[in-house]
């Protein structure tokens, strides 16, 4: 077996079809005495003569009689398995995709990509998990089919395409007056860092470092939803995206206020596999990633 060659399956599927080294010959594009040495090699591999003569005509042995229906179907299936994806109809399509999403874009994006997905493809789930704490290799191994976060991939066999940008805004209770606040209004505030690390400081704090001030960081949080929940409690401020954060800012009953500091927008970072490329399923959920965070 370690020597067989898996290319006989063909030729013997066009011999069984065909009935004749000549008619084998014509369909797989070979001469007659190639296609007569090929069955040579498929009967010393099984045992069997395969086809007999009979008169001027030939016919198939009691083995190539029983196997013909199953090295059909082996051909047939090898040649699918190879051959390129076809089109892909969402409304036919039966797949479960992973998805991990920063928490903000969960929120925001998420209720427009399911009711967009459910819509086309009844017979796709949407499995969305949480940000992890370090980075993973999930991506790698298949275990997530695609993440939307704030950096871009190291590794060169992960694809990134940028979505957007969103500017950072103050998150403040609603009963705080003002339509701005100024850096040192800004620093006498208590503040709530959202990290999925638990760290109590951020790029933030660096910024105002060089420029002599610092800020008081009573909390941090793991997203988005829980850093706005303890800071309404709390009567404190938490700098997040603007845009990604518009509904929770109003669910928790806080206002976004610009930021009193240059800082460069967020980026909001679609990334996949390599593998996921020529994926025709997989590409058509990227166009609806896209479409939905573009709605």
């Amino acid at each position: 077996m370690h020597s067989l060659d898996l290319n006989l399956l063909t030729a013997l599927d066009a011999l069984l079809e065909e009935g004749s080294v000549l008619g084998a010959a014509r369909r797989l594009h070979l001469s007659p005495p190639a296609m007569s040495r090929t069955l040579g090699r498929i009967r010393r591999a099984t045992g069997d003569a395969i086809l007999v003569r009979t008169g001027r005509t030939m016919a198939a042995t009691p083995f190539a009689l029983r196997v013909r229906a199953d090295v059909h179907r082996l051909v047939e299936e090898a040649q699918a398995l190879l051959a390129p994806d076809a089109e892909v109809d969402p409304a036919t399509l039966r797949r479960t995709f992973t998805l991990r999403f920063h928490d903000a874009i969960t929120a925001s994006v998420g209720p427009r990509l399911v009711a967009a997905v459910h819509g086309m493809a009844p017979g796709v789930r949407l499995r969305f998990l949480g940000e992890a704490g370090d980075d993973t290799s999930d991506l790698r191994h298949g275990r997530v089919d695609a993440e939307i976060g704030a950096t871009e991939p190291e590794l060169p066999e992960i694809r990134s395409e940028i979505l957007g940008y969103d500017a950072r805004v103050v998150a403040v209770p609603l009963g705080v007056r003002g339509k701005t606040l100024g850096l040192g209004r800004y620093t006498k505030m208590a503040h709530v860092i959202v990290s999925r690390r638990g760290r109590l400081r951020d790029p933030l704090d660096d910024a105002l470092e060089a420029r002599g001030l610092a800020r008081s960081t009573v909390a941090s949080a793991p997203t988005v939803d829980a850093a706005l929940a303890l800071a309404g409690a709390l009567g404190a401020a938490v700098t997040v995206p603007g845009r990604m954060t518009a509904d929770a800012l109003t669910r928790h009953g806080m206002q976004p206020l610009p930021l009193p500091l240059e800082a460069p927008p967020v980026p909001i970072v679609l990334t996949w596999h390599q593998r996921n490329d020529t994926d025709r399923a997989h590409a058509w959920l990227r166009d609806e990633i896209r479409a939905a965070f573009a709605r």
